[in-house]
């Protein structure tokens, strides 16, 4: 087997370590002993904009947050699928993930951070949302591996009862919550419907082929 090769580390704001290592083409962002993403298994990361756009048809010039980047695989699916009216804010607390996208990882970026489409900002989407007061067609959401604060306890500021109103306020009418998940949660899924939105909780394939374990999204509507 091909070894795994350190590049580099970072520190998550209140947080823990980050790490990022290269097998061969492969990329493997690596928190603790947990693989949180990984340059093999993207495709539950690109259902999360598609299905996220499919639900959104009809409307004219969309306006996306997505946070963080991580490996862009979210940002590059958005890019295929959107026109060029859209807009595409990425806020991404940890400054070296975008280092890494330009430098190891700039082919797998392809670009992407550099389309005239794409906002990026380098800060806590907790932030941004708490400032975009009826701003946003759809906020996507793939900051831990699920509706918890793993990489940062500050992290649940997003997914308990505040947060949660906060990003209702950041939506325009009939916007959408979609939250990315390595299982599902029903008290989440409870918490989403208190919080005055209809829940879509769909489960997806880890990798494009439809292989791979079985990864939850939730898409909440703004009633």
């Amino acid at each position: 087997m091909t070894p795994r090769e350190y590049l580099g580390s970072a520190a998550v704001p209140g947080g823990q370590e980050l790490k990022l290592y290269r097998r061969g083409s492969d990329f493997m962002i690596v928190l603790d002993r947990n693989e949180l993403m990984s340059s093999r298994m993207s495709g539950s990361e690109k259902q999360l904009a598609l299905m996220t756009i499919d639900r959104l048809a009809g409307r004219k010039a969309p306006h996306l947050l997505i946070g963080d980047y991580g490996m862009g695989f979210t940002l590059r699916a958005a890019l295929g699928a959107l026109d060029g009216s859209a807009q595409i804010t990425v806020a991404e607390l940890v400054p070296e993930i975008i280092e890494w996208a330009r430098g190891p990882m700039t082919d797998l970026a392809a670009g992407c951070l550099d389309d005239p489409r794409v906002r990026l900002v380098l800060d806590d989407v907790v932030h941004v949302i708490a400032a975009g007061h009826g701003r946003y067609d759809a906020i996507l959401l793939d900051v831990d591996n699920g509706p918890d604060g793993l990489t940062a306890a500050a992290n649940d500021r997003l997914y308990n009862g505040k947060g949660l109103d906060a990003a209702r306020a950041a939506l325009k009418p009939g916007g959408i919550l979609a939250v990315w998940s390595a299982g599902s949660d029903d008290a989440f899924t409870r918490r989403l419907r208190g919080a005055g939105f209809d829940v879509d909780e769909v489960a997806v394939r880890a990798r494009d082929n439809g292989k791979g374990p079985r990864h939850i999204i939730w898409f909440a509507r703004k009633r």
